[in-house]
């Protein structure tokens, strides 16, 4: 088996910033940069080394709209492996992978906060996570598995799927529920300052991540407009719905008991892509297999 690369990691706020502090902890030698000084110097201070040489898995952790031009002013080695930890995959895909060809492994984590910047890391923010790790048809695999080691050491469950796939998955249920939450914000801000104070639990919950930075919420559903607008037209319809039916289908959905069942499937891509449409994830990494688990209807 070849010797695990290093790291480097661009863009050091919340997600960078904190799977770069994550693999320092596991052992892995990391790199990182930032155009912020006072990010780079956090970083340096867990144990990240700071500079503009990049090489074997180069992450991008960096807000859509600077993915394209992030490593312009860096020096990557012509062999390193770049992925990307975006909300929106199709973009990026015809964007990064233009540019850097099979090299290119799409990513993203389904982790983080309504926080951003440096002083919101936390190297324990994958642990648990699932991290959607892109399979095209021509992702080379050798890269996949690298991409995928990144993420299952630091304690994320790595979920094999095409850039297209993901775009429909997360417009589901990420890039919806920002626009949700944000239409419940405003109207209850029109109901008046009663409604407001009154405001408990229920309402806190439905509108937490809309907290997040406006910029990074409209890059966001707007990199995925097409997806987005037929999630939100499912949406509308179920709206649509007499009020038990619509109650009782929704609590079936977030309470239906559902177990694990172990597998272990090739490293093959149309067999990883089946355990990501499954619903299912990879945990553990063999020589020519992959652990993991697909739900099970209890």
């Amino acid at each position: 088996m070849m010797p695990v690369p290093p790291v480097s990691v661009v863009g050091l706020g919340q997600l960078g910033g904190s799977l770069a502090a994550a693999l320092v902890a596991a052992g892995r030698p990391v790199t990182g940069w930032d155009v912020d000084p006072a990010a780079r110097d956090a970083a340096a201070a867990r144990g990240v080394r700071i500079g503009r040489e990049l090489d074997g898995v180069v992450v991008l952790a960096v807000p859509l709209p600077a993915l394209a031009t992030a490593l312009d002013d860096l020096d990557v080695a012509p062999d390193a492996t770049v992925t990307d930890l975006g909300s929106v995959k199709t973009p990026v895909l015809a964007e990064l992978g233009a540019r850097y060809g099979s090299r290119y492994v799409g990513g993203h984590p389904m982790c983080g906060t309504e926080r951003s910047g440096h002083e919101a890391t936390d190297p324990a923010l994958f642990t648990g996570a699932r991290w959607a790790v892109c399979l095209e048809a021509g992702t080379e695999l050798a890269r996949w598995l690298r991409v995928a080691e990144v993420a299952l050491q630091v304690g994320a469950e790595v979920v094999p799927v095409t850039a297209a796939d993901h775009d429909d998955a997360v417009a589901a249920i990420s890039h919806v529920p920002h626009l949700l939450a944000a239409a419940l914000a405003a109207a209850a801000a029109e109901a008046g300052p009663l409604a407001l104070n009154l405001a408990a639990g229920s309402f806190a919950g439905g509108t937490r991540v809309i907290g997040s930075d406006p910029e990074f919420v409209t890059a966001m559903v707007e990199g995925n407009a097409g997806p987005t607008a037929a999630a939100l037209d499912r949406v509308l319809a179920q709206l649509s719905r007499p009020w038990h039916e619509l109650v009782a289908a929704g609590h079936a959905a977030v309470t239906g008991g559902v177990g694990r069942r172990p597998v272990r499937v090739p490293v093959d891509r149309q067999a990883l892509l089946a355990l990501g449409r499954a619903g299912g994830a990879v945990t553990y990494r063999l020589a020519a297999f992959v652990e993991g688990w697909v739900p099970e209807s209890g």
